[in-house]
């Protein structure tokens, strides 16, 4: 099946998301009676060592505490987390396996062609965990104080401004797409493989702009004067960057977007284990030792229900879609 976007499919999306929540919803009565099995496997979709690998084990170490469970994380990295997502969509739907993930790959990928599973039948949604803002870093290669300078230099050079992603179709890439439309500007794309390299090149000046998630790493160089913060797309400021301005404060609504992470598990998993392991996903969220674990690394906690989950995966999957379509946005 080719999921290309279409309005039909993206009804069919909303649906089949929330039909799922519905069914947590539903047991939520029975949530916390619902036994869980005594070895959870929890697939990642991201290599071992980098940020949401830390957060997602340490929310693995949080869940085996309350449920007196043995958790054991299995990295499954590859394709911006499809081949995760993969993983867990052809789980045993028998609770002893759950997944962590951006959304992307239920609302991205499928608009950039073919995925080996099927978003809309294969996962069901069990808890939103974080957002990782995106952050729009000016290099020393730019003389932008701030963003409306950057978009003042853009359009008095057209063409000139050089702007890094992590790839084509990345969240920075959409990022990126939404500002063109939306100020009118003419800003060169620099997709890279990945996300290390660029950030030795956005120190050596090598563009103006770059746009990634937060990390520790991109954090100990704005502290150091190496780069400089313009915007942040996130819902509000961040705390360790108090006087960035989000998109949205800047009259960029369509372009202040993050990445959304969360929690997901087979389809067919029982909806009474999916709301017992949201109930004890959201108590963890709520422990002072993850929050500082998010906190410490920019990463803010979100939580709440499946439903809402489920509802917001919807909205993302249709908002992409338009988006990958107006600016014809291919993989790589």
């Amino acid at each position: 099946m080719n999921f290309l976007a279409s309005s039909k499919h993206s009804r069919r999306v909303a649906t089949r998301l929330l039909a799922v929540a519905a069914l947590c919803i539903a047991s939520g009565a029975h949530a916390q009676q619902a036994a869980v099995p005594k070895t959870l496997r929890l697939i990642v979709a991201y290599p071992a060592g980098g940020v949401s690998d830390v957060i997602a084990r340490a929310l693995g170490d949080r869940l085996a505490a309350q449920m007196g469970t043995t958790v054991i994380v299995d990295n499954r990295a590859g394709a911006s987390g499809a081949i995760g997502m993969d993983a867990v969509a052809k789980a045993v739907p028998d609770g002893a396996t759950l997944g962590f993930s951006a959304i992307s790959p239920l609302v991205l990928s499928p608009h950039l062609g073919k995925l080996p599973f099927d978003p809309l039948k294969d996962v069901a949604p069990v808890a939103s965990v974080m957002y990782s803002p995106v952050l729009l870093i000016a290099t020393p290669a730019s003389k932008a104080k701030d963003f409306r300078a950057l978009i003042d230099d853009a359009k008095a050079h057209p063409g000139a401004v050089r702007w890094a992603t992590s790839g084509s179709a990345s969240l920075g890439h959409i990022v990126l797409e939404q500002l063109h439309a939306a100020a009118g500007v003419d800003i060169t794309h620099v997709p890279y493989k990945g996300g290390g390299q660029q950030l030795n090149d956005a120190i050596g000046g090598q563009f103006e702009i770059l746009s990634t998630n937060a990390s520790p790493t991109l954090s100990s160089h704005i502290q150091s004067g190496k780069l400089r913060p313009l915007a942040v797309g996130a819902p509000a400021r961040l705390e360790s960057l108090p006087q960035v301005p989000t998109l949205g404060e800047l009259g960029y609504k369509a372009a202040n977007i993050n990445s959304v992470f969360g929690v997901f598990a087979p389809a067919a998993t029982p909806p009474a284990l999916v709301a017992r392991y949201n109930a004890e996903i959201n108590k963890a969220l709520a422990s002072p030792e993850l929050r500082a674990k998010l906190t410490a690394t920019d990463n803010v906690p979100t939580g709440g229900t499946p439903a809402a989950f489920a509802k917001e995966i919807a909205s993302e999957f249709e908002s992409n879609g338009r988006i990958v379509k107006a600016a014809g946005i291919k993989a790589d």
